[in-house]
């Protein structure tokens, strides 16, 4: 298997790769998003996005967060990204929180992170001021990303950035310059607490940078690829795989209006890949059958379907042509979904890719940044889940 893997770019930190990425990806897109006029997008560039990382950054140690931790809550938005970032390489330890959390779990975490600086949407506006008010623990600085300007004691994101690239026009190199220490906690994410109260995970550039090789190594996106971000992004699953992996890639980020709005954004995007939980595809899946079965064109799919795994065999793949109407529904561009966080249905996997859609899966944890295992885009198994085979699983597996 091994004479297969893709060839890989090394990086020591996440700093060292955006500096990679952006000299080899710098003109390409890196976020594209809708626009107030109807049909029209604005783009980022990967050159664009460094430089906002690298001014928030710069703004941020003149502000005195140098060595502290910042936390960083909202909707997915590139601005998250440029905040996770602009403390990750070269200002401190960033805290991701989850954007569902109620207010009193927000405020827990803020004072048990240790967190003197929080990043957030204007959805927080009023629980942010308030916890500030009360003193929440070490709180001191609220950073708004829908301000345009500072006021009322609460930094604007927009103006910290344009201060920050004053700063480095003006000689200032503090963060551009700044050593990263691989080994040392520069993350700290909290998990869900299903079993109990939330439990802080440290984690490092070291072992975010070997999960981002390891994926390169098995799973090939390119600069041409757009990737469309649904999950959430302080989800240690779609933060490494849907967030940081794209941009090491050089591929295009776009972001999900919602789930009702999956198959519109696929299509107005033409987005290639995806990342998330396996009930999504197993829904997606469901719904694909049925408007087959409704369209009187289901047999026919079924027929198509064992056409080309006899054609397989010869290496003959006419997936595409064959699956033409489902790939278009999708689309027409989607050629790859990774699947994760769950166990994912062995039919639906095998249904995906079976049509020409590369549906993979894997395994990992958030201490483990996240992935562990996972199927490969150039030799495909079908991973069965004892999930899916409950009256087995619960005479003959050991709990």
């Amino acid at each position: 298997m091994y004479e297969h893997l893709h060839k890989v770019m090394e990086i020591k930190d996440l700093k060292d790769m955006l500096n990679k990425s952006g000299e080899l990806y710098g003109n390409r897109p890196a976020y594209r998003f809708k626009t107030d006029v109807v049909g029209q997008f604005k783009i980022i560039t990967h050159k664009e996005y460094r430089e906002m990382v690298n001014a928030l950054g710069t703004a941020f140690i003149k502000l005195g967060l140098k060595g502290k931790r910042i936390a960083v809550i909202s909707e997915n938005r590139y601005e998250w990204g440029i905040a996770y970032l602009a403390v990750t390489c070269g200002t401190g330890v960033v805290v991701p929180l989850d954007k569902s959390l109620p207010e009193n779990e927000i405020r827990s975490l803020i004072e048990r992170s240790g967190a003197e600086a929080i990043c957030y949407s204007k959805k927080y506006d009023e629980i942010m001021t308030k916890a500030k008010e009360d003193g929440i623990g070490k709180l001191k600085h609220l950073i708004s990303m829908d301000l345009s300007r500072h006021e009322n004691g609460i930094y604007s994101l927009k103006e910290l950035i344009e201060k920050g690239k004053k700063l480095i026009e003006e000689g200032d190199n503090s963060f551009i310059d700044a050593k990263i220490n691989a080994d040392e906690m520069d993350m700290m994410l909290f998990t869900s607490g299903t079993t109990a109260i939330s439990k802080a995970v440290q984690l490092s550039h070291k072992i975010i940078c070997a999960n981002l090789m390891d994926i390169s190594s098995v799973l090939e996106i390119t600069d041409k690829d757009t990737m469309l971000s649904f999950l959430p992004m302080h989800h240690a699953f779609e933060c490494t795989v849907g967030f940081l992996y794209p941009l090491y890639k050089g591929t295009e980020i776009v972001i999900c209006d919602g789930i009702k709005h999956i198959a519109e954004n696929l299509k107005e995007y033409n987005v290639s890949v995806m990342v998330s939980v396996p009930i999504l595809y197993e829904n997606m899946y469901k719904k694909l059958l049925k408007g087959m079965e409704k369209k009187g064109k289901l047999e026919t799919v079924k027929k198509g379907i064992k056409l080309s795994n006899a054609l397989s065999k010869l290496h003959i793949d006419v997936r595409k042509k064959l699956f033409k109407e489902i790939h278009e529904i999708l689309g027409g561009k989607v050629r790859l979904f990774v699947s994760g966080a769950a166990g994912l249905d062995p039919e639906v996997e095998k249904g995906f890719n079976e049509i020409g859609i590369r549906l993979i899966q894997g395994y990992g944890l958030t201490e483990t940044a996240p992935v562990i295992a996972a199927n490969t885009d150039f030799r495909y198994k079908l991973r069965l889940s004892w999930t899916y085979f409950p009256k087995f699983a619960s005479k003959n597996c050991i709990a």
